[in-house]
């Protein structure tokens, strides 16, 4: 039991020798914020896929609002508000990607040329109403892919950034799933006026 203590007041004193240690790094290079010596990841390279996650994020807000003013259609009200959802949701998700590039000590990359090179995503028009769902539902489907990818990269190199993609990701999936189901919806409404007109 003496020794069971004693093990636990050894672990105490030498946490405490770390915090003391802690601080002392936390005075030195205070001009890099949040980047402590403690984070593992390799800065340039997070800072570059970060970067185009954000590309991506900025893709789909363009691709969500033109969708949002050119549906159009007999189902395109409710199709309509539901683009103008996402493409707030998914300026939502640039910010966060922009705010956590600074916290890292980098620069959020706004520059229009070469967003559609750094993005994972396309910009696709469309051309009906159900072409735009399609489109939007492979972006989707392309940003729950390279964003599973981007989380395991980050892994516990950058947890904060890794936990932010994370929440990024879920609403990806429910962005894809949302798009899957007006899908359907769609095409079993036009199935029945098809066999209406015919009969």
């Amino acid at each position: 039991m003496k020794a069971e203590n004693g093990a636990k007041g050894k672990d105490r004193n030498s946490f405490l020798t770390d915090i003391r240690e802690i601080r002392r790094r936390a005075r030195q290079h205070i001009e890099d914020g949040a980047v402590t010596d403690s984070y593992k990841g390799d800065r340039k390279t997070v800072l570059r896929v970060l970067n185009e996650a954000l590309a991506t994020e900025i893709v789909c807000v363009l691709r969500y609002k033109r969708h949002h003013y050119m549906a159009k259609g007999i189902h395109s009200q409710a199709v309509a508000e539901e683009f103008l959802e996402h493409a707030a949701e998914e300026q939502e998700h640039a910010d966060l990607i922009a705010e956590r590039i600074t916290q890292l000590d980098g620069e959020p990359n706004f520059n229009p040329e070469g967003l559609l090179t750094r993005s994972h995503s396309e910009y696709v028009e469309g051309e009906s109403l159900v072409d735009m769902i399609k489109e939007d539902l492979v972006a989707e489907r392309i940003a729950v892919e390279s964003y599973s990818e981007i989380i395991r990269y980050l892994a516990d190199n950058d947890p904060t950034s890794r936990r932010m993609m994370e929440s990024i990701l879920a609403k990806e999936e429910e962005h894809a799933e949302d798009m899957k189901t007006l899908l359907e919806t769609i095409a079993r409404e036009e199935e029945r006026e098809d066999r209406a007109k015919a009969s």
